[in-house]
């Protein structure tokens, strides 16, 4: 209400001027006293004169007087409007109180009452004044003259006139009351307004081409509409007070106008109430809304189709009587309309006909069905896209309609639908492709298009979405084999490099790993993923990264590396209770100034680099005593539990001394045990560090884990400034790394 308005200003005033409340009051006062000595003076009011003075005195007091004479002009300016705003909101009140006065009186005079049906109805079309007229008791008397009394009839039923200007401008208020908010439905209801509306749509026979009879009914069947919308017991109240058979007549009226109409109304009722649909049934009116369908005006087979399609909703014995009443090929049709309402209820309904349990998905698409779906996926209207992704998802669940689909070009649009962020657009397309991935001609058009990269994207709002791209997906992944993947080998051999690169993008996340090396070392795939490491934009190559790590993860689970044996092969082993045991000990090895004995047969049998030193031309062949420098007591005594027990326990902070000694005495199983250790340590900061330790003491196994942490973490290291030069320099490693383990036999999966 704007009284409530104009009490918020004052609030809004008060807030302002704190200090001020008791001036914005007497303020107030006065001003509306001056109003009302106004109305009767022509001279200026006082208060403007007062003003204009103490404007020019607190010119002279300074900037501060300024400002406060300049708030308080500005609080008067608002309570200005306020007053204002109070007197229209009076005079509006008492005028519709005298309106709605006349209406009700049986004395008024009839041109008095259709003044005032006149008046209300021009005052429904603002919405701000609805709630004034409700209060004031305008729905009873709408309805208590919505079927004014008729002039003396000729001959029966006719009247004298064709003036029906009243109970059309009731009929357009209660209409426009009811569209105003849904709790004004009730009231209108209440008041009884069904019974007299029925008898409205009922006046078919009467004054044929009177344009005013005519607005009559279309009013009449508009007041159905909106007293019925998301209303269910309302609904079903018109079908129980007769309201549908009327409706259904006058589908087939000579106006236009009153047949849209009609089927606005039936569209409404139908809605989610299958009682109301099987009457609409019933009485066979589908044929007629068939027929709307091939009118040119769009307002008709716009509404039209709306209520085929709400009849079609969840019925499938109703949907079978519409595809037999001939609704297919002009439903086809509107997919071209120049409406994008009724391009969005055509598609929805090509959807509802090709539902799973239904036999005709394949004459839908021979009848052209496909082509204008693909033209509204590049539709602006995400509600048009919506429904003709879904129409596409259902037609593509058929073997013949996914390679047409493909082939127009449906997988391309659909793909870019998947950057829409609204939920359900994405649901309808990843449905969509879905279906369209069963077919092995699409695979191709799938791959080419950079889908699997869209797909892998994640850029998808709800999880249904998410669930149903994995599992497409794993079907495309099940047709890389046999024909489709000897016809990527030549696209990867012959076509232009960027479909090339995606190719062998794809090819990485979908093939079998025992086609690994016909793909990416026979075929050179391999070229391909590493290309976009050196030039291409960063997004380029994170799917490189990503492509690469997960073929080398998809290999290595198939063909795993060999465990690294001790160098020679072990032929003494003594055991824990003989590690720096002087019994039977023929060697003592200083360490930090301390002994340690040892047995020449263990370290022999277990080093080259021992077995030069004891059984070669070395001093310490004969010596008693050798002194090792440059190794920690912790370290040498940790080596040489390992010699004789093959059972170590390797701390973090020991592990690069004794990756270093293990490399110096050629130990490769405690070298391969180190890099593990070491390798669990690895991290964004320290990865250049790791890798150049790997590189300088050949530790082949932390070096590919390094590689391996690149790849996995590649969007990370990117925002690294030293990143760019490290990446180029590893690459030759990367490149070695998956060709190794391509070239490896594959074990058979379990």
């Amino acid at each position: 209400m704007k009284k409530k308005s104009a009490y918020k200003l004052l609030v809004v005033i008060n807030n302002l001027f704190p200090n001020s409340q008791m001036k914005i009051s007497k303020s107030l006062k006065i001003h509306r006293r001056i109003s009302s000595s106004s109305a009767i003076s022509n001279h200026p009011p006082m208060e403007e004169n007062h003003h204009k003075r103490q404007r020019t005195a607190r010119v002279v007091a300074g900037r501060t007087s300024k400002r406060k004479l300049g708030r308080e002009t500005y609080a008067v300016s608002i309570i200005t409007q306020i007053t204002e705003t109070e007197e229209e909101e009076t005079d509006l009140a008492v005028a519709i109180r005298r309106h709605v006065e006349v209406l009700n009186s049986s004395f008024s005079d009839a041109d008095d009452v259709k003044g005032a049906a006149a008046a209300l109805s021009s005052l429904a079309k603002t919405d701000e004044n609805v709630e004034m007229m409700v209060e004031n008791g305008a729905i009873p008397a709408l309805v208590r003259n919505l079927e004014s009394p008729w002039s003396l009839a000729i001959s029966g039923n006719v009247p004298k006139s064709c003036d029906h200007k009243l109970e059309k401008d009731c009929a357009v208020s209660l209409g426009l009351i009811a569209a105003n908010q849904p709790a004004y439905q009730q009231l209108i209801v209440d008041a009884g307004v069904i019974a007299p509306t029925v008898k409205l749509l009922k006046r078919r026979g009467v004054c044929i081409g009177c344009m005013e009879a005519n607005a009559v009914l279309r009013r009449a069947a508009d007041i159905i509409t909106n007293i019925a919308h998301d209303n269910p017991r309302i609904k079903t109240n018109i079908r129980v007070e007769g309201g549908i058979p009327p409706l259904v007549e006058l589908l087939d009226f000579p106006d236009v106008k009153v047949q849209r109409a009609a089927a606005g109304a039936l569209r409404t009722v139908s809605f989610r109430n299958d009682e109301n649909k099987n009457q609409i049934v019933e009485l066979n009116a589908l044929p007629t809304l068939v027929l709307m369908l091939q009118s040119e005006d769009p307002s008709v087979h716009g509404e039209s189709i709306g209520a085929i399609g709400n009849l079609v909703h969840s019925s499938p014995d109703i949907k079978k009587e519409v595809i037999r009443a001939g609704a297919l090929q002009p439903v086809i049709r509107l997919l071209s309309s120049t409406c994008l309402e009724t391009q969005r209820e055509a598609a929805l309904l090509i959807g509802q006909f090709a539902a799973p349990d239904s036999d005709c998905k394949v004459h839908i698409a021979q009848r052209g069905a496909i082509t204008p779906l693909i033209k509204m996926l590049e539709s602006s209207d995400e509600q048009v896209t919506e429904m003709a992704a879904f129409a596409l998802g259902r037609l593509a669940q058929d073997t013949h309609n996914q390679a047409g689909i493909g082939q127009r070009g449906g997988i391309i649009s659909l793909l870019n639908l998947l950057d829409v962020k609204t939920g359900s657009v994405q649901h309808n397309a990843a449905f969509a492709l879905y279906g369209l991935a069963d077919n092995e001609e699409n695979v191709a058009d799938f791959i080419k298009t950079g889908g699997i990269q869209k797909l892998q994207d994640d850029n998808f709002t709800v999880q249904p979405t998410r669930d149903c791209v994995v599992r497409t997906l794993k079907r495309l992944e099940n047709k890389i084999q046999g024909p489709v993947l000897n016809q990527l080998l030549y696209l990867i051999k012959t076509t232009e490099k960027n479909i090339q690169m995606r190719i062998a993008l794809a090819l990485a996340h979908l093939c079998d790993p025992k086609d690994g090396k016909l793909i990416f070392i026979d075929n050179s795939g391999i070229e391909f993923l590493l290309e976009p490491l050196y030039i291409s934009s960063m997004k380029q190559q994170k799917y490189s990264a990503r492509a690469l790590f997960e073929l080398a993860t998809k290999a290595t689970s198939f063909a795993p590396e060999d465990s690294a044996p001790s160098s020679p092969t072990q032929r003494a082993f003594l055991g824990e209770e003989f590690v720096n045991n002087p019994t039977l000990s023929d060697v003592t090895f200083l360490i930090d100034g301390k002994q340690f004995f040892a047995h020449k047969i263990c370290l022999v049998a277990s080093s080259d680099i021992f077995r030069a030193m004891f059984d070669g031309l070395y001093k310490e062949r004969n010596a008693q005593n050798v002194e090792i420098p440059n190794i920690s007591w912790e370290v040498f005594e940790l080596m040489m539990r390992f010699i004789y027990t093959r059972k170590i326990n390797i701390t973090k902070y020991l592990a690069q001394e004794l990756l270093v000694a293990a490399d110096q005495y050629l130990l490769d199983g405690l070298k391969r045990l180190c890099e593990y250790t070491i390798a669990q340590d690895i991290c964004v900061e320290n990865i250049p560090f790791m890798y150049d330790l790997a590189d300088t003491f050949n530790a082949s196994a932390l070096r590919r884990a390094c590689t391996l942490f690149v790849l996995e973490h590649y969007t990370k290291l990117s925002s690294e400034l030293w990143f760019p030069m490290f990446i180029k320099k590893i690459i030759p490693e990367i490149r070695s790394y998956i060709t190794d383990i391509l070239g490896r036999p594959v074990q058979a999966s379990s």
